[in-house]
């Protein structure tokens, strides 16, 4: 439970095998900004919630040892190598870093900021496909338009936004990530076809 509060930054520290008071804290902060009854202990609706934010905590978070990253380019500072994102070629989304990065056999070739849903609209996290692609797309829940969309969980797909160009993080997705890098994002689709895997992990 720590190693996952720690994934989403309301624990610090070494992880530890007890139930002090930095984590009844971190809980309590938890729940403070999730609207539950602030107790400080985790109650099922608590821990159920900190599941669907986090994922399984890596052997590394566990014991407290710092992975070291791959050799990066200026362009990829925020890499966060999630271990889902060290094998074939894959679109590693963070929600940590609100970075993308296109990653072929563990190493990254080039990342771009990325922004997510509100936590009423979340990006849904885990291991996922590129089901379908399409250069002009318009919204049709939300009349928005949606350039060199890449669909990779139902209505939710990686593309360009005017909106987070101009406004940056002072604003979320109705799901959608965010990318307000239109050169990158052009390079990305004519990159990764259909069938590519997506991760997005915390």
């Amino acid at each position: 439970m720590q190693a996952r509060l720690k994934q989403i930054g309301w624990f610090s520290g070494e992880v530890t095998s007890f139930y002090g008071t930095r984590t009844t804290t971190a809980i309590s902060g938890f729940q403070r900004k999730r609207g539950f009854p602030v107790t400080g202990v985790a109650d099922q609706r608590t821990y159920d919630r900190l599941l669907s934010m986090t994922r399984p905590p890596t052997q590394d978070e566990l014991n407290n040892v710092t992975p070291q990253p791959p050799a990066t380019s200026p362009g990829t500072a925020k890499w966060d190598a999630d271990p889902r994102c060290l094998t074939g070629r894959v679109i590693c989304i963070s929600k940590t870093t609100r970075s993308l990065t296109w990653v072929i056999d563990g190493t990254a070739q080039y990342s771009m900021d990325v922004r997510f849903g509100s936590e009423a609209e979340p990006t849904r996290e885990g291991v996922f496909s590129i089901t379908w692609k399409k250069v002009d797309v318009i919204s049709n829940l939300y009349g928005s338009a949606m350039p060199y969309s890449m669909f990779f969980s139902g209505g939710q797909a990686i593309h360009y936004s005017a909106d987070f160009a101009a406004n940056g993080y002072n604003g979320s997705s109705h799901g959608c990530v965010n990318v307000r890098n239109m050169t990158l994002l052009k390079q990305l689709y004519n990159t990764a076809p259909v069938g590519t895997k997506v991760v997005v992990h915390w």
